[in-house]
């Protein structure tokens, strides 16, 4: 494949031979079908897609969107030469299949825009309800955050939908850009989403996943940077019930001097079949010197029967960087921290929740948008009451 012309990646930095960072392409036919052998795709299973990834027909009509307006939004459905303008807006390339078609096939697109130096109060809450698991879909989101403006965008994934989606952030020099994806799906919905972002000079990036709901769930978030002094943090939360798939997959490309990423996932697992999938990808290129990053996967497996697979890269191109670094974990309870708390009366079943409870706590005030912090621990308690399997590591 090669890169095409266009011009919403004019000033895009030259592609690199990277194994991180192939090539791209807008034109559909540049894209093969993916088989599952593909590096990329080898831990999906494909069958369960749909025809997301491939060629299956995609309506508009399966999902419902609403919104509020916050002073300092404009929010809107823009069609014609507008929604074409803002293809390829953040210097997505697509290098996947269904990324190509979402761009090239879907006329509409909704537009956030938040206006130059406005510090928006409350969180701009887009809703996204499914009622149709059966009709494959495809929707295009565009995230536009002003020079110098503050605000939280949070996208509400509900209800049944067989979902290819493509949002594109642009974080314009000097703002502080949060962006929160939350995927409470009923449990015969299937998502295939991509997220791509530029952070412009001197901005700040906050994106936030959270994975509960779906048959499956695959999600690939990147960021790369418009200029120096720009920081990206990248959060994740995910927990995935019996016969459940959630994939999470990340790259962070530094594309200018002095930029920043810092990633935390975390994710639990119970239920027989249960799999989660994450994979971080580090790309500094030989421009980015005095770059720091640092990407971090821990999950905690709850009953035996579950799969976590977790897979850090860092790819270095220049030896002029801060710092960078990784890592990962995967186990089952803390034996010490269960003792502790049996030790002093608590049931284990309470125990046990108190232990979860406290591996995701701390993330959840990362997010830092109070308003979500209610509804994902009553969140995390619902999936808790869900598992009735032996715990993992217990006869």
């Amino acid at each position: 494949m090669t890169v095409t012309d266009t011009p919403n990646v004019a000033g895009a930095v030259e592609a690199v031979a990277s194994h991180l960072h192939p090539a791209g392409s807008f034109a559909v036919e540049d894209h093969e079908l993916p088989t599952g052998r593909e590096e990329i795709w080898r831990f999906t299973p494909m069958k369960r897609l749909r025809g997301l990834h491939a060629d299956a027909v995609l309506g508009s009509t399966g999902t419902a969107c609403t919104w509020n307006t916050p002073e300092g939004v404009r929010i809107g459905t823009v069609e014609g030469e507008e929604a074409r303008d803002l293809r390829g807006v953040s210097g997505l390339v697509p290098q996947s299949r269904f990324t190509a078609r979402v761009l090239a096939e879907v006329p509409s697109t909704l537009l956030v825009d938040v206006q130059a130096e406005a510090e928006v109060a409350e969180p701009v809450m887009v809703e996204l309800t499914g009622h149709d698991a059966a009709a494959t879909e495809a929707g295009l989101v565009v995230l536009r955050f002003g020079a110098h403006s503050k605000a939280v965008v949070v996208l509400n994934h509900t209800g049944h939908a067989s979902l290819a989606q493509v949002v594109e952030v642009v974080v314009g020099d000097g703002a502080q850009a949060s962006v929160v994806s939350l995927q409470d799906w009923a449990d015969d919905a299937v998502h295939l989403t991509h997220h791509e972002a530029k952070v412009g000079r001197d901005a700040s990036y906050k994106h936030v996943a959270v994975s509960f709901g779906g048959d499956l769930v695959r999600m690939d978030s990147n960021v790369s940077y418009g200029g120096p002094g720009g920081s990206a943090e990248m959060l994740g939360l995910y927990f995935a019930d019996e016969g459940q798939h959630i994939e999470h997959r990340l790259f962070a490309d530094h594309t200018a001097p002095r930029t920043k990423s810092h990633v935390v996932y975390k994710g639990a697992l119970q239920g027989e079949g249960a799999h989660t999938v994450w994979v971080g990808n580090v790309l500094i290129r030989k421009v980015a010197e005095g770059i720091e990053t640092y990407e971090e996967n821990r999950n905690l497996v709850l009953t035996d029967g579950c799969r976590a697979d977790s897979i850090p890269n860092l790819e270095i191109e220049t030896g002029e960087i801060e710092g960078a670094g990784h890592a990962s974990a995967t186990g089952r309870f803390d034996d010490e921290q269960l003792f502790y708390l049996r030790s002093r009366g608590i049931e284990e079943a309470e125990a046990r929740r108190l232990v979860v409870h406290g591996f995701f706590n701390d993330l959840v005030r990362k997010i830092d948008v109070p308003a979500l912090e209610e509804k994902l621990i009553a969140t995390v308690e619902a999936e808790l009451a869900k598992n009735v399997g032996t715990p993992a590591g217990v006869a």
